[in-house]
């Protein structure tokens, strides 16, 4: 019985993420793409940008916004939607990257390279609050929390966090000082621990550690 209940609700929320796609069907635009990205916020490693178009006659139960989602879920989730989907890419941006031209500006820039990548070439964009350049502005919506409204954003933001997830795992094993493994980068106490007692690695976006550069002034630049 809670089997049956959980795959109902499953299917609801699906249901109720679909709206959007359903209503771009509906005026003509049959590939509809979703973009999100993963790790715009940590202090080390890239950003990782998605873009996913859909089957509209072969849905996805469980969809959802990654960050809700367990890591086996996720993962079981990636390998359905790229097994499963008209089309879909993934590109990333280093912490070089984003140094030079700032956080937003990589996101866009992954998310533009992936949304380029897609073959068939998407009919309409939908993304998780951004908007892109290289695409037409009348044949884009930007969504807030986008991950939670439409199942094209939610299983590109499933894709975006297991590949940087993925990365991160891999980097862990070259810097295993900074527990990249546990915390992916994010600014976690333990994270900030492992900076005062090494210093930043060659992974660390430099703009993202203005302040404890500042406390730390002696501290010469990155190993």
């Amino acid at each position: 019985m809670a089997h049956t209940s959980r795959e109902k609700r499953k299917q609801e929320r699906f249901t109720r993420m679909n709206r959007l796609e359903e209503e771009l069907r509906s005026r003509g635009f049959v590939l509809v793409a979703g973009l999100d990205e993963a790790g715009r916020g940590p202090l080390a490693g890239p950003v990782y940008a998605a873009a996913v178009i859909l089957k509209a006659e072969d849905p996805i139960w469980g969809l959802n916004d990654s960050k809700k989602l367990s890591p086996q879920v996720r993962e079981a989730l990636a390998s359905e939607i790229k097994n499963r989907a008209v089309a879909w890419a993934i590109v990333s941006r280093n912490a070089e990257y984003i140094d030079r031209h700032n956080i937003l500006e990589a996101t866009r820039s992954a998310m533009e390279e992936a949304l380029s990548l897609l073959q068939p070439p998407p009919d309409f964009a939908l993304l998780d609050a951004m908007r892109l350049g290289n695409f037409p502005p009348d044949r884009q919506r930007s969504i807030v929390k986008g991950d939670a409204t439409s199942n094209a954003i939610a299983a590109a933001s499933i894709l975006a966090k297991t590949a940087r997830d993925s990365e991160m795992l891999a980097w862990d094993e070259q810097y295993p000082a900074y527990g990249f493994a546990a915390h992916k980068g994010y600014g976690t106490a333990a994270h900030y621990e492992a900076l005062d007692a090494n210093g930043p690695c060659p992974l660390h976006r430099t703009s993202f550690l203005r302040s404890w550069f500042e406390k730390n002034e002696n501290y010469g630049g990155k190993k």
